[in-house]
């Protein structure tokens, strides 16, 4: 029923993701996991920077683990823009493309401490756009963040990516993406989780309907507490960007089992119980609009 955007796993190490964190789930782990609760299949992403995780993963890895489990999950690869030479003439196709023949369909998650507008970043998206890759991204504070790709308030250094790379699918997520739903959201609550009513005129909304390429991804406390902490509001934008919306998770433990596994899954399965969103949208959410994405 459910296609899952978002999650981490590691077949090889026990180490977490950060002192004092739970250890990173296995790939079993997870399977048991989705089975619980109807999760067919999920993109798995992973972490090869080290600005967010003591686990750095190799892009082989994941691959290892989707041949292990075809049925389950479906492979990323992520490309950190510093590869290679560090430079912003790296041709980046030649190893996008290496990964996308061996059955990766996106890039992600872009986790590196760089400017959306660093050299080395937009020649990312450049190869990204010329490879014909969705493109899945974390977005950092100076602020509040020490991983992803920075941008300043109001999101300005993305919106001219996004104008830059129009070919580009953005998968878009993190606390400093899903904030912005809100037209009120101040810099102080910029990297964080705001409550409360959401007030018209939030950036998010305006540049997804600027921008059709634009899907949010659903993930984490970030993208659930956007459409659960006002629950008028977030039927109504479930129901107004249905085509550019994807289910997600972020599962990365085993101890998520009992909140972000089901979250969002059950504000999804509720708000179509009792009728706020149709079958339809139901649908295109749940697995529908990540199939088109990713082109399964």
């Amino acid at each position: 029923m459910f296609l899952d955007i978002h999650v981490h796993t590691a077949s090889n190490s026990d180490l977490p993701l950060a002192e004092g964190e739970e250890v990173v789930a296995t790939p079993e782990q997870l399977v048991e996991m989705f089975d619980a609760v109807g999760i067919d299949r999920a993109v798995v992403l992973p972490l090869v920077t080290p600005e967010n995780a003591m686990l750095v993963q190799s892009n082989e890895e994941i691959l290892a683990v989707a041949d292990r489990h075809p049925d389950r999950f479906i492979p990323f690869c992520n490309i950190d823009p510093r590869l290679h030479k560090n430079s912003a003439d790296t041709d980046l196709s030649f190893v996008i493309n290496h990964y996308k023949d061996k059955g990766c369909r996106g890039i992600g998650e872009l986790t590196s401490n760089l400017y959306f507008d660093d050299p080395r970043v937009q020649n990312l998206f450049h190869h990204a756009q010329q490879c014909e890759m969705p493109l899945l991204f974390h977005v950092a504070t100076r602020e509040h963040d020490t991983y992803g790709l920075i941008d300043d308030f109001g999101l300005p250094r993305f919106e001219k990516s996004v104008q830059a790379f129009p070919g580009i699918i953005w998968l878009c997520h993190s606390q400093a993406w899903w904030a912005f739903i809100s037209g009120d959201v101040t810099e102080d609550e910029w990297g964080g989780y705001p409550k409360g009513p959401v007030v018209e005129g939030g950036r998010v909304v305006e540049l997804m309907r600027r921008y059709p390429n634009l899907y949010g991804d659903l993930s984490a406390g970030s993208g659930y507490n956007a459409v659960s902490r006002d629950p008028e509001f977030g039927y109504w934008f479930l129901n107004e960007f249905q085509d550019q919306l994807c289910f997600g998770t972020d599962v990365w433990a085993v101890g998520q089992r009992d909140d972000r596994l089901i979250w969002l899954l059950e504000f999804l399965t509720d708000a179509l119980a009792r009728g706020k969103i149709s079958q339809a949208v139901f649908d295109k959410i749940a697995r529908k609009n990540a199939e088109s994405v990713l082109k399964l």
